[in-house]
């Protein structure tokens, strides 16, 4: 058997095995390397572990809230071990189905640390796999601050949050990024008395201002604490658990410290300095075509600048794979892919954010346009707030959308439609969209910036 393959690929996480089932279906020989499982940090750290948390958070806060609705129903408490069992075997089902379709696509599995020894070889213990082709897609790690040891014990990250046994009395969670939000919104659910320290000035700083503005509303309304502008100064151990000092010499007590502060590449000990690859402060540059500076070396997901999220990767893995059989795609424009953060409210938007509107089209030629969902029905029987908010160019397309509410993140496929095709507010008002559902809110936004507002004011 020859070890030379069409196409290899270094990490099997959502970039990786697209790449090899894409590749596979355009008739082209796949290897692919993973010295974990199958599916990445998304399928077993990440993505779908955290949301079927959140999920039976919103089963425990419906059963708290049950009375607003006329059902007679009462939480008696959390049991972790439950939660667990059922986070578990969402992950072990598509966990199987995943493998079998690297299975029947023939594609060749090793399992194993690679590491590069060649321009497009790689060596998992003592053999050695070369590639016409060789694509990195080796993934991220969570990230901690300088002098900030991660014991996973009272000071935690993402991976361990997710195993634990518990639900904690209290915790201090460290960054209100996407992974911080979720987490303390999904505590707080359980019953956790959570506080958020974030250095930049507002919450979910990569979002629209006003989505901040909301997040932060809902939060307090929910109870959920938060210091922003507070950067963190130290951490020391206490008989109950931690103490966190900020800026300013303010300290909170908690059971333990999630750390949340994002996610770094992991390139560090693989080769890619060795081989020449172009790197920044650890990660893998690339032109638009995801090559690499090494001929028929092509990088994907976490490990190239941009957003780090699951299903950026999966399209560039897609990409990578028609690039290398010559079909020539159009590459992956990244204001165009949805992003979702899933603490309640929901958080869904894609695009350009008003500031940035402002700033590459000059502030006059920017018009905005917010729908708040107190006019949509169907939000009123979610009893959800919130608003979907348009950015458009003034006479021209819609350029961001921003939504903010319950399952706002199953609105956000025609928002991604929508900014993608560049499609004008009135081409969007010539849609039906169908009542009473969330989606309204989509068509009423645009209804209102096409000038006909029905259910809202202009």
């Amino acid at each position: 058997m020859s070890n030379t393959f069409d196409v290899l690929i270094l990490g099997g996480g959502s970039g990786g095995y697209a790449t090899a089932l894409r590749a596979a279906q355009l008739g082209l020989s796949v290897a692919l390397i993973e010295k974990d499982k199958l599916g990445g940090t998304c399928l077993h750290r990440g993505c779908i572990p955290t949301k079927a948390l959140l999920h039976a958070g919103e089963v425990a806060d419906q059963t708290r809230e049950a009375e607003a609705f006329g059902v007679k129903a009462e939480l008696i408490g959390v049991d972790m071990s439950g939660v667990n069992a059922y986070k578990d075997g969402v992950v072990a089902g598509l966990y199987k189905g995943l493998q079998g379709l690297i299975k029947s696509a023939k594609v060749t599995y090793v399992e194993g640390t690679g590491k590069l020894v060649g321009p497009t070889t790689v060596e998992v213990a003592g053999v050695q796999y070369t590639g016409r082709n060789l694509v990195l897609a080796t993934g991220s790690y969570s990230k901690t601050l300088p002098g900030l040891e991660v014991d996973g014990e009272y000071v935690i990250a993402s991976e361990h949050a997710l195993v634990l046994d518990r639900v904690p009395a209290s915790a201090v969670v460290l960054g209100g990024g996407v992974i911080g939000v979720e987490f303390a919104s999904a505590w707080k659910s359980f019953g956790t008395d959570v506080t958020i320290v974030e250095a930049l000035p507002r919450l979910v700083a990569a979002e629209d201002e006003e989505i901040s503005k909301t997040l932060e509303r809902s939060f307090r309304k929910r109870g959920i604490n938060f210091k922003t502008g507070k950067p963190f100064e130290k951490v020391e151990k206490t008989d109950a658990g931690v103490r966190v000092t900020i800026q300013g010499g303010e300290t909170i007590e908690a059971e333990l410290l999630l750390v949340a502060v994002g996610r770094g590449p992991v390139t560090a000990g693989i080769g890619y300095e060795e081989q020449g690859l172009k790197m920044e402060r650890g990660f893998v540059l690339t032109d638009e075509r995801l090559r690499t500076n090494l001929p028929n070396v092509f990088a994907v997901g976490d490990i190239v600048p941009g957003l780090q999220l699951a299903h950026r990767g999966f399209a560039q893995g897609i990409f990578v794979a028609e690039e290398i059989a010559g079909l020539n795609p159009v590459p992956v424009v990244e204001s165009g892919i949805p992003r979702a953060t899933y603490c309640d409210p929901e958080i869904a938007s894609v695009g350009i954010t008003e500031a940035q509107a402002k700033e590459k089209h000059g502030a006059e030629n920017v018009e905005t346009y917010n729908y708040n969902l107190g006019g949509n029905g169907k939000s009123k029987i979610l009893r959800t707030q919130g608003f979907v908010k348009l950015v458009r160019v003034k006479d021209g397309p819609v350029v961001g959308v921003h939504m903010i509410g319950a399952r706002m993140s199953e609105q956000v496929g025609e928002a991604a439609l929508i900014v993608n095709w560049e499609a004008f507010p009135a081409e969007v008002a010539q849609l039906i969209h169908a009542h009473p559902s969330q989606n309204e809110a989509l068509g009423e936004a645009h209804l209102a910036l096409a000038g006909k507002p029905l259910h809202a004011h202009a």
